[in-house]
């Protein structure tokens, strides 16, 4: 069996979601990879067979997306040309982690295509999703159209949705509590998080910085480029995670019982849905209207945070399942 694996290449996500479902769907016949767009700090261990521009957001430097860098960087001339030269009746089955080359490719050819992501679960009504204006459910709906749809979210909202995948590398921690709190917000630059930062002085910040190539420390707060290993075991000794709106960042704080406090970033639907259902399962959010964040960081930081999440790992039954049901 030849499998295609299309994965979306902003953000850390999804490419960590793929170092744990690779390994899985070798085990079910030769599998080809897939990755479009910039910004992932995670790589893969295994080769690429494509490698494409795609669509992809760019961080901005002040809680949201950069919306010049992101229309500047899109290509539609290549994004065409890369559809019509994907071999994609060469496979048995084609999984799509929300990439678009790929999503549309198999669309306009009346291929069949499974969307095996976070944002699959966005297709149903049951996730919580805050009032919005509608052109934000269209891009989520349409920007990585499949015909099967597997989704992954905090909670199982619906029939075709499990609970996160959790990383291998993050299940086998040994968790400690070293009084620090780990800061991941690559959509605001350090010159304007640090001085917020600051203002909690009797506690320790460490900061995994995309804006920074060196480490380097001011009074309470040290920074570091983000480095997979290194978040890792700052994760697994800190006390919270203070991070924006993703998934799979907040997933993995939340299994490991971490006190979890979120930004989401400005205009970015996905970030905006995800605090949403985070809120409603009662964990903190600070939002954009919030324009003084100290308050909260404090009260944060003073206070236990008392959740419980089941995350079983059963990555390896849902591929099993979707092979079965959608290879041909």
């Amino acid at each position: 069996m030849k499998i295609l694996y299309a994965i979306q290449g902003t953000g850390n996500g999804h490419i960590s979601r793929a170092r744990e479902i690779v390994p899985l769907l070798q085990q079910h016949g030769d599998v080809d990879l897939l990755i479009s767009g910039t910004q992932a700090d995670v790589k893969l261990r295994q080769d690429i067979a494509f490698q494409l521009h795609g669509f992809s957001f760019i961080f901005g430097k002040k809680g949201g997306v950069n919306h010049y860098e992101t229309w500047k960087s899109m290509n539609l001339p290549r994004f065409i040309n890369d559809m019509r030269k994907l071999p994609l009746k060469d496979y048995n089955l084609i999984l799509n982690d929300f990439e678009p080359v790929t999503a549309w490719a198999c669309k306009l050819r009346g291929i069949e295509s499974v969307g095996l992501s976070h944002q699959a679960s966005f297709q149903s009504a049951r996730v919580p999703k805050p009032p919005s204006v509608n052109w934000a459910q269209l891009v989520m709906k349409y920007y990585a159209p499949a015909t099967h749809y597997v989704g992954f979210h905090f909670k199982a909202y619906d029939d075709f949705i499990h609970t996160p995948v959790i990383r291998s590398e993050i299940r086998n921690l040994v968790t400690s509590d070293a009084g620090h709190y780990t800061v991941y917000l690559p959509a605001i630059d350090d010159q304007i998080l640090l001085p917020i930062l600051k203002q909690i002085p009797d506690v320790k910040w460490r900061v995994f910085s995309k804006h920074t190539k060196t480490s380097f420390s001011e009074a309470n707060v040290s920074v570091s480029p983000v480095n997979n290993e290194q978040f890792n075991a700052s994760l697994a000794s800190c006390r919270g995670l203070f991070t924006g709106g993703g998934f799979e960042g907040p997933s993995e704080a939340l299994f490991l019982g971490k006190k979890l406090l979120v930004v989401p970033m400005k205009f970015q639907y996905e970030q905006q849905c995800n605090a949403f259902a985070l809120q409603e399962m009662g964990l903190p959010v600070i939002w954009g209207h919030d324009k003084n964040w100290v308050p909260i960081l404090k009260n944060w930081v003073s206070n236990p945070q008392e959740h419980q999440f089941s995350f079983p790992d059963e990555t390896a039954q849902v591929i099993e399942k979707v092979v079965k049901q959608f290879a041909r």
